[in-house]
């Protein structure tokens, strides 16, 4: 499992997933936002950790009856025991939301056992109840029925396809108001660093076009006073 440091956890909770698009973008990366994901409780903050994965294919019907849920070593139930702390789970649900991916009571345990949050493309059971939770929860739409209507849990922990995103156990996934995007694990510091250093320059910009002033050599900064003018308001706001 990858280990962020903490000054890379902080600076990812403190940038949006849009500006992480911007970064992964300029290296060439165009698909890493999760198509279709949205939170159920866009209060809670950014949500980052390492990817723990879980891949559901179509449910066979003589393979998973209910009874499956008797075994110790269901793929669904060993993945909520065994994702780490600070881990977020991604759920490879093929798109599909016809039945939920899990529903209040596994997402409860994840929570209790420190997971930083949980990502369907698919959807969740007990919604309502799940919104109420402090673990940062994503998914598609509500979908009431038991997960073995349509899926069948197969494999932990493997390389997944989650809302058309690649992910690879311990990519690093960060989730806002807006959506999830993946980091590959290897580029986590630079773009950690590098979406804070926008974010900064993007918060000026801001209060420059909330002042009255054009984005034209405002954004992207082609006018040298816009620079200079950046480099005094970091200074002054301690950024």
């Amino acid at each position: 499992m990858t280990e962020l440091s903490p000054e890379t956890r902080d600076k990812l909770k403190a940038v949006s997933t849009a500006t992480i698009c911007t970064a992964l973008f300029k290296r060439g990366l165009r698909n890493q936002f999760i198509q279709d994901v949205r939170p159920l409780n866009p209060a809670l903050g950014n949500m980052v950790g390492p990817a723990y994965t879980l891949r559901y294919i179509p449910a066979r019907e003589d393979l998973n009856p209910i009874g499956v849920f008797l075994d110790r070593a269901h793929p669904q139930r060993k993945a909520i025991e065994e994702c780490p702390p600070g881990a977020v789970m991604v759920i490879d649900s093929r798109k599909d939301a016809r039945a939920a991916s899990a529903g209040s009571i596994l997402v409860t345990r994840l929570m209790k056992r420190g997971v930083a949050g949980v990502v369907t493309d698919g959807g969740f059971r007990d919604s309502p109840e799940i919104a109420q939770l402090s673990i940062p929860s994503y998914h598609h739409r509500p979908s009431a029925p038991t997960n073995l209507t349509v899926h069948q849990a197969l494999d932990i922990n493997v390389p997944i396809g989650c809302g058309d995103a690649p992910v690879w156990p311990g990519d690093i996934i960060v989730g806002d108001g807006e959506g999830v995007v993946v980091i590959p694990a290897h580029m986590a510091e630079e773009i950690a660093a590098e979406a804070f250093e926008m974010t900064a320059f993007e918060d000026f910009v801001t209060e420059q076009v909330q002042a009255g002033k054009s984005i034209l050599g405002l954004y992207p900064a082609t006018d040298e006073q816009t620079k200079v003018d950046f480099a005094a308001w970091r200074s002054a706001n301690g950024r």
